[in-house]
């Protein structure tokens, strides 16, 4: 792969994007042209139906430092991230939304803390205003994140990074791409990561970013980061077979040495036992279902199915 010396690839994700890739690709131009910042511009179409990935290859035979792709479907952003660095030519790359809910100026900042040396610049939203629920359910995912799992997120959590050249080689050769998010695995790589904060600005447009989608990739990064779920039901499991064992050895005691009854109290029959099995069996199905999750993962990376598919396209003219 072509390793261009202090060229920043910029991988602009992009679906249902018509009206935004022209005048941020724009922006971004006119920015990194200010700065004086080498870039590329790769933009990864995720199954777009409107005109994107039309505007998109029209963007890339007119500017040579554009380069455009396209899923074969929709497949969320982490997958968009991962596709983009694979294709990414720069000595380092950052994933950008197309609807600048990362600042371009912050873009700057990242880059200029990369060429003092640093490995991962993390950006931060120190502030964000998406409505009440919207807040409310990504400061739980968050702390859940850090209390439960092997990541720590920065303050207001995050979701983009600029990464070396050395850290995108590791994400594309070393780490699979099922199932995960690149904020994840980046996390969990070490390199002393540097944060920068940022204020995030609302969101004047509809969010393409379903909650459904939402919850998918909650259930991805949660299931892919965390082991403390089956360390829970593997203790639990542990203290019920004990307590198991501790009750069994008092109603034996009770059915030798007394008239039947535990402690002096009459045993009601068949609604204890009614309630005490689907007790237990709520608990089994839980565990199972909480096992399962992994399973499933277990399964889809066994099959060896691509996490993604870029369709062919034309070469430029």
């Amino acid at each position: 792969m072509i390793k261009n010396k202090g060229t920043l690839s910029i991988i602009l994700l992009s679906y249902q994007s018509e009206k935004n890739l022209i005048p941020i690709c724009y922006l971004i131009k006119e920015e990194m042209n200010a700065e004086g910042i080498p870039f590329e511009i790769i933009i990864i179409d995720d199954g777009s139906t409107d005109r994107s990935f039309e505007i998109a290859l029209q963007l890339a035979n007119e500017h040579p430092y554009i380069r455009s792709y396209r899923f074969s479907k929709n497949y969320s952003s982490p997958y968009s991230q991962m596709a983009g660095f694979s294709l990414a030519k720069g000595a380092c790359a950052i994933p950008m939304a197309d609807d600048l809910q990362r600042p371009i100026d912050t873009v700057v900042k990242m880059y200029r803390l990369w060429e003092e040396g640093a490995k991962i610049v993390i950006g931060y939203r120190k502030s964000r205003n998406d409505g009440f629920m919207s807040d409310f359910y990504s400061s739980l995912y968050y702390r859940m994140m850090n209390k439960f799992s092997n990541v720590r997120f920065p303050p207001g959590g995050a979701d983009g990074f600029l990464a070396d050249r050395e850290i995108l080689d590791i994400l594309v050769h070393k780490i699979s791409h099922n199932n995960t998010s690149p904020i994840i695995e980046v996390l969990q790589l070490g390199f002393d990561p540097v944060f920068i904060p940022f204020d995030r600005p609302k969101n004047t447009s509809q969010s393409r970013w379903t909650m459904k989608k939402k919850i998918k990739l909650a259930l991805n990064t949660f299931f892919s980061a965390s082991t403390f779920p089956i360390r829970m039901v593997t203790s639990l499991g542990l203290f019920m077979f004990s307590l198991a064992i501790i009750l069994s050895i008092i109603v034996i005691y009770a059915k030798i040495f007394t008239d039947n009854s535990l402690f002096g109290l009459p045993v009601p029959g068949w609604a204890t036992i009614i309630l005490v099995t689907m007790f237990f069996n709520g608990m089994t199905m839980l565990s199972l279902g909480i096992i399962a999750e992994y399973i499933w993962r277990i399964f889809e990376e066994v099959k060896g199915k691509p996490p993604y598919i870029i369709r062919n396209k034309e070469e430029k003219s």
